[in-house]
């Protein structure tokens, strides 16, 4: 865990790259780049509208996966994007959770 406050820097094409390789192959080719894209901006307004990243990193965040798959799930469907299975999202949501380690902010999250 980093210790001075460098900032963090996200890169969506590595973020895609990374959840895509990842994917059980049953999945792998159903979602598009642009799908992964959308998704984890949806996890991301999940964090935001439920105060998680104003978080100041001393305190422990739990993430109930399964409210986060209802959110995308339930989004993609509103804005039309696609009619996605809860066990599809799963995967790809477990990913993106979990890939946020590898930028050292998995310290304060705790996957419920």
């Amino acid at each position: 865990m980093s210790t001075n406050n460098d900032e963090l820097l996200y890169d969506e094409d590595d973020s895609v790259k990374f959840i895509q390789n990842y994917l059980p192959q049953e999945l792998k080719g159903k979602f598009s780049n642009d799908d992964i894209n959308y998704i984890v901006d949806l996890i991301y307004d999940f964090y935001e509208s439920n105060g998680m990243l104003d978080d100041d990193g001393d305190d422990e965040i739990e993430i109930d996966e399964e409210e986060v798959v209802n959110y995308v799930i339930k989004n993609a469907q509103k804005d039309g994007v696609g009619k996605f299975e809860p066990e599809e999202i799963t995967f790809i949501v477990n990913i993106a959770i979990r890939s946020t380690c590898l930028i050292d902010i998995c310290y304060i999250y705790k996957v419920v």
